[in-house]
């Protein structure tokens, strides 16, 4: 019998497979098409201070292994959340959730992670400055060692909750930043949100996306996520949870093995909203076939 059960900053987890941010909305959805209890956790969506609609449409762009999405964290608000979102979550997910927050200044991520910080079923805050799709915030703060310090020192102060830092791939050094944000506090750094890209229309010869450029995701991003997960790791003795292009059970283990001690799952729950669940289901029978009696075993074991 193979056990699936790993621990995210002081928290058990049933297996380490997480829907990631804005793919899985607040888990109303899915609950709908399955129980999501099968989860290891999920994070809910992007959560910033006020109320966002978001960018202009069109914000989704079909790409080959992928696509482009520039939402612009459209969210109803922390208060919103709290008031509303949350209870009606604990109706129907019985484990601890992750929050996602973002922001557009230092007090906003703040003033969203103090309001969380006291929520219960909340486990762990993954603060995100990585958002690539909306200007003047998030990824901003995830380019510079500095000003991501600066954020994570900032809301280590606010809460007791465990804080996981999300990181921008589209930096020099993910490393350094990685870094930065354990040296503040960090419990954890999370990676890799979305690759800047763009597509244009060849008959308006204009971008699709009225944002014109958005975030890149899907399997074509993979190879790029696990060699940050790895070098990341490698640097840094806080946990990392992987993401960018995991679609099965193999990649799951792929990226355990470069270091990650859960693993996030994004586009692929756009495509087919069965797929975490699946992935579930199949850790099992992947990790018989690899040999793997215990998933603790084979993180980072590529080092």
């Amino acid at each position: 019998m193979v056990n699936t059960k790993v621990t995210l900053c002081g928290i058990e987890l049933d297996n380490p497979v997480i829907p990631a941010s804005g793919t899985f909305g607040f888990g109303q959805e899915f609950h709908e098409l399955y129980d999501i209890n099968c989860l290891g956790s999920f994070s809910f969506k992007g959560t910033t201070r006020e109320p966002r609609f978001g960018n202009p449409t069109p914000r989704i762009a079909e790409c080959p292994s992928g696509m482009l999405n520039a939402v612009g964290l459209q969210n109803p608000g922390v208060d919103h959340v709290i008031a509303h979102e949350l209870p009606e979550l604990r109706k129907i997910f019985h484990k601890p959730v992750m929050a996602n927050i973002s922001g557009f200044s230092v007090d906003e991520y703040v003033e969203v992670c103090e309001k969380l910080d006291k929520e219960e079923g909340i486990g762990w805050l993954e603060v995100n400055i990585s958002c690539p799709n909306v200007h003047g915030g998030g990824m901003s703060f995830g380019t510079d060692p500095k000003a991501a310090a600066e954020v994570t020192k900032a809301v280590r102060k606010v809460t007791k909750k465990p804080i996981i830092i999300k990181l921008s791939p589209n930096v020099t050094d993910i490393v350094a930043i990685a870094k930065a944000c354990e040296g503040e506090g960090a419990d954890g750094v999370s990676l890799i949100n979305t690759l800047m890209g763009m597509r244009l229309n060849l008959r308006t010869r204009k971008p699709i996306i009225a944002n014109v450029t958005g975030g890149y995701s899907g399997p074509a991003v993979f190879p790029v996520a696990v060699r940050m997960v790895y070098q990341v790791s490698k640097a840094v003795s806080i946990p990392v949870v992987g993401m960018g292009g995991v679609s099965t059970a193999k990649d799951v283990i792929e990226m355990m093995m470069a270091g990650a001690t859960a693993v996030e799952v994004g586009a692929a729950n756009l495509v087919d909203p069965y797929a975490s669940k699946t992935i579930v289901e199949d850790l099992p029978k992947v990790m018989e076939e690899y040999k793997i009696e215990s998933l603790t075993d084979i993180i980072g074991a590529a080092h």
